[in-house]
């Protein structure tokens, strides 16, 4: 059985033995070492993943582009286990919110062994967050959110090589190409046109933080989302990214478009890349 077949099962241990043999018998090979570097990321080996992208770089001068983004988002995920851990804030990506640093405040407090005090910041801001209708897939909505409360309506962004939380309202569109790549299980591309008319491309974490502690390959792999960690109030999604909304819930691969009704920012001007982050 090859990796790849070994990978379509959802065997990723066989899948990295037969790989790393492949490469050993032909290291120069820049495109087995692109796959390497994917499959490392999927396990969450991000260390050995950035040395496997690192040398596509040298040998491949045409994948430059390539390996500075996934350098960047590898780089990033040491911050957003912090992030989730309570230990590092993320930025923020335009003027900061009450609600949004109360939602940052719960994961403290999570972390502090303090839940019912992390639930009731959350709760709270949750109540106070604005809602943002729109559309996804030409759906129409009335409010938007991460399935996962620890979030409400932010999304976890990877821009300009940063780890951000982006507020919905924040942002006018974003389109989202079908996953053709196995990088694309563990971040999603996406062209973002924020509320002032600005773009920039980036990258969402297809996967939910604390994913890669479940036994599940299939989660790993983005295949679907569960839910664990106890009652409905304290679980918490892994696997999949999903946004839920008044509608419906989506699994993030399966999203092409989303839409939202914004205004623009008072004193932006059209065409600017970004809106001032926060930490």
């Amino acid at each position: 059985m090859t990796a790849e077949e070994s990978l379509r099962e959802g065997d990723l241990d066989e899948s990295l033995r037969q790989l790393q043999m492949q490469v050993r018998n032909d290291p120069s090979k820049a495109s087995l070492r692109v796959f390497l570097f994917q499959l490392l990321a999927v396990l969450g080996s991000w260390d050995r993943a950035l040395t496997q992208l690192n040398v596509v770089g040298d040998l491949d001068a045409a994948a430059l582009p390539m390996v500075q983004t996934y350098r960047e988002a590898l780089q990033c995920e040491a911050l957003r286990e912090q992030v989730f851990n309570g230990t590092r804030a993320p930025l923020i990506f335009g003027e900061p919110t009450g609600w949004l640093a109360l939602l940052v405040e719960a994961l403290r407090l999570d972390a502090a062994g303090d839940g019912a005090a992390a639930t009731a910041a959350r709760e709270q801001a949750l109540a106070d967050a604005p809602t943002t209708s729109g559309s996804i897939n030409g759906e129409p909505f009335e409010w938007i959110a991460d399935a996962d409360g620890r979030l409400g309506p932010t999304l976890e962004t990877v821009l300009n090589g940063r780890y951000y939380w982006v507020p919905f309202f924040r942002i006018r569109r974003i389109e989202i190409e079908a996953p053709v790549d196995l990088r694309d299980r563990v971040w999603t591309p996406a062209i973002f046109t924020w509320a002032n008319e600005g773009q920039a491309a980036g990258l969402i974490p297809t996967r939910y933080a604390g994913t890669l502690a479940q036994k599940s390959h299939a989660l790993w792999l983005a295949r679907l989302t569960e839910w664990v960690g106890g009652d409905a109030a304290q679980a918490r999604p892994v696997g999949q990214r999903m946004l839920t909304t008044d509608v419906n819930d989506y699994a993030l691969l399966d999203i092409r478009t989303i839409e939202l009704a914004v205004d623009a920012p008072p004193g932006s001007e059209g065409g600017a890349g970004a809106a001032p982050d926060h930490g």
